[in-house]
């Protein structure tokens, strides 16, 4: 352990002021002395925060994308088999109210950042589906009534404290309440349509995580009991995507049914006829 103190320290007692302000920034000055200064791997409480905000960062990064294989499938299939259109915007509503609740009590960004993403993308998603289900003018009033809520929900004036709380235990219940038409839509199809494999699976190792990471800096049981019953929900998701993998959409059946009806059966006769001979006009002589 001496040698590895000796070997380190010399590293990150030089590190540049901006390396250095931003470890500061992320896990505090206390932290940053105890781990990278002192290299004192034994300071569990520091350790277990440096991994939550790992973790968050993590979390963060790769929202910015989670949903961007799901909107590629809608874009290049032109169409919304498998993805249901109420489950995202429960989704969403939920994602906006927690967004609301986590900047307004001033909780670190890490804890919730990827929410502000992965609403922009479910926004656009959401678009789309309605689009492809025929739904245009939907659509413009979607995006409509979304401004709306954003504008009531930051504002104090609006909706104080309080109101806000209750609000927050009403989004647990449609966080949970969001997977439920997408694991009904699935069973009912028999397949997973056009919904994203990439998405499901990070949505399970991000709910996984931020169990870990709200034990560790948010003392908010409505939180963590949010992002518990999301993780369990995903696991169902998941299960689906592994059950329904190969299975044929509902788009690809019906090609099948129309080939199959196109092919007439060719008539066939077990016995052999002789053909008859052609009346000759020829007189015999």
């Amino acid at each position: 352990m001496d040698a590895l103190r000796s070997a380190i320290q010399p590293i990150t007692h030089n590190l540049p002021a901006p390396i250095r302000d931003l470890g500061v920034s992320i896990i505090g000055e206390t932290c940053y002395q105890s781990l990278l200064l002192d290299v004192n791997i034994d300071d569990a409480d520091c350790l277990k925060l440096a991994i939550s905000k790992g973790l968050g960062i993590g979390i963060i990064t790769v929202s910015s994308i989670v949903k961007v294989p799901q909107i590629l499938k809608l874009v290049n299939s032109r169409s919304a088999e498998g993805v249901s259109f109420l489950s995202y915007l429960l989704e969403t509503t939920a994602y906006l109210i927690s967004l609301a609740y986590n900047f307004r009590n001033n909780f670190p960004f890490s804890t919730y950042g990827e929410t502000a993403l992965i609403v922009g993308q479910n926004v656009i998603i959401c678009v789309l589906v309605l689009n492809y289900s025929g739904k245009t003018s939907g659509a413009a009033l979607f995006v409509a009534a979304l401004a709306g809520i954003v504008a009531t929900l930051f504002s104090e004036n609006l909706v104080g404290p309080q109101a806000l709380s209750y609000l927050q235990a009403g989004a647990g219940v449609l966080g949970v309440a969001s997977k439920l038409p997408q694991i009904l839509t699935i069973f009912q199809q028999g397949s997973t349509g056009q919904l994203s494999a990439f998405a499901v699976f990070n949505y399970l190792a991000g709910s996984l995580s931020r169990i870990f990471t709200t034990l560790q800096e948010v003392d908010d049981k409505l939180i963590l009991y949010g992002f518990v019953s999301g993780f369990i929900l995903n696991a169902i998701l998941a299960l689906q995507m592994v059950f329904y993998w190969n299975a044929p959409s509902e788009k690809a059946k019906g090609k099948r049914k129309a080939v199959v009806a196109d092919v007439t059966p060719v008539a066939t006769s077990s016995g052999t006829s002789t053909p008859k001979k052609a009346p000759t006009t020829r007189r015999r002589g």
